[in-house]
């Protein structure tokens, strides 16, 4: 018995039955040298743990006849993984500056906001990101379908190296973005771990669901605290957010059928904290096409593999020359491999001033900058790559306007 681990429910009659966390026990007795039986609802999860020896047994009578050796137990096998299936961006029509925004947010792993009227193709471009991603790395997977296996919402052992994509609605509460419960479960942010989390009508959430975020933004990490425990959750997520630039959501449209007085548009947009908007890297106005532009005809846009060819090899660079992506450097990191020329940090300066950046969002734009310096497979950050930077960061110009 010392070699063995079991896990399972025990029926009445003596079945066996599935229960939730069989991945990570599974990578927790691979650690321990330990053979694993389980109930067959379980053996497909637990031989995604490919160091650890699992079985599977109907019946505890199946259990002891496996230990005494008059029945040889059947070897747990992982189901055949299904084909991926990726929304292509060659659905999104014109949106230049849209798309090349989010080329350099899956490029970095840069945190992304949509500005746009309704129907202009926000959602449209956010269920686009993660077809751009590099593939996550068996270490990623594994870590990411872990967090899956706890949460009591199923796992599929089938897609478990996909990269998760969650769209909460915006009446979620903040349990339900960060975990909870007297047993704490992982929420939201931490089922988006390596992956991308879609927040959509952001000034619609409530204001202490999105507070939560800041922390994790940060660190990566959540800690859900209970009387009776404490855990600490992964949440090292790509925030991806929508929002219309005002209540009625035509603000700044040709038409001119906004009827918004400039105090609404202020109040709408003062649901969103500062400390929460200076988290988020890039911040794109997404404009209304003309109908030219959605005809049948008209030319498709650049795919989404050649686009992700140059994301993987920009993140090819980042990890030969940090070990990460960009926007995961720390405050040395990006001194040590985000430097200016004279001019260039001139121009930086006067930016920050006349913008009245705050220290962090300067960190964020090198770190952009940098970005699209490897996306343009250049060593140094170049003046056309820090202007593209600051151009990112629309909500700051508006807030300077604002004050001026």
């Amino acid at each position: 018995l010392g070699e063995y681990e079991f896990l399972g429910e025990l029926g009445l009659t003596g079945e066996l039955r599935a229960v939730d966390g069989i991945l990570l026990a599974a990578l927790a007795a691979a650690r321990a040298g330990r053979k694993l039986i389980v109930p067959p609802g379980s053996g497909p999860e637990a031989a995604l743990a490919r160091e650890v020896q699992a079985f599977t047994a109907r019946t505890l009578l199946e259990v002891c006849a496996g230990l005494n050796g008059s029945r040889q137990l059947p070897a747990a096998q992982a189901p055949a993984p299904l084909p991926t299936l990726i929304p292509d961006m060659a659905d999104v029509r014109g949106q230049l500056h849209a798309r090349r925004a989010l080329e350099v947010a899956a490029a970095g792993n840069h945190h992304l906001l949509l500005i746009g009227t309704p129907g202009c193709g926000k959602t449209l471009l956010a269920s686009r990101l993660p077809g751009l991603l590099p593939e996550a790395s068996e270490d990623e997977a594994l870590e990411t379908a872990a967090i899956a296996s706890v949460s009591g919402r199923g796992l599929d052992p089938a897609r478990w190296r996909q990269r998760p994509y969650r769209s909460p609605h915006h009446t979620a509460s903040a349990v339900a973005l960060v975990g909870g419960g007297a047993d704490p479960r992982p929420g939201e942010i931490s089922l988006s771990h390596n992956g991308v989390l879609f927040l959509d009508e952001l000034p619609e959430w409530d204001r202490k669901a999105l507070e939560v975020l800041r922390e994790p933004l940060e660190s990566g990490t959540v800690t859900v605290s209970r009387a009776a425990r404490s855990s600490e959750f992964p949440a090292r997520f790509q925030l991806v957010a929508a929002m219309n630039p005002c209540p009625c959501g035509w603000a700044g449209d040709p038409s001119g059928r906004c009827r918004c007085s400039p105090e609404n548009i202020r109040r709408y947009r003062a649901r969103i904290s500062g400390p929460l908007m200076d988290r988020i890297d890039l911040h794109i106005e997404v404009p209304r096409l003309p109908a030219r532009d959605l005809r049948a005809d008209a030319p498709a846009g650049e795919p989404t593999r050649d686009m992700r060819l140059r994301v993987e090899a920009a993140r090819a660079i980042q990890h030969a020359r940090s070990g990460k992506a960009n926007a995961q450097l720390g405050q040395a990191e990006t001194m040590q491999h985000c430097r200016l020329g004279d001019r260039d940090q001139a121009l930086l300066e006067r930016a920050i001033e006349r913008l009245q950046l705050s220290a962090r969002s300067m960190h964020r734009i090198l770190r952009v900058a940098r970005t699209v310096a490897d996306l343009a497979d250049e060593e140094r950050i170049g003046t056309a790559h820090l202007t593209e930077a600051l151009g990112y960061r629309r909500i700051d110009r508006g807030s300077a306007r604002d004050a001026a």
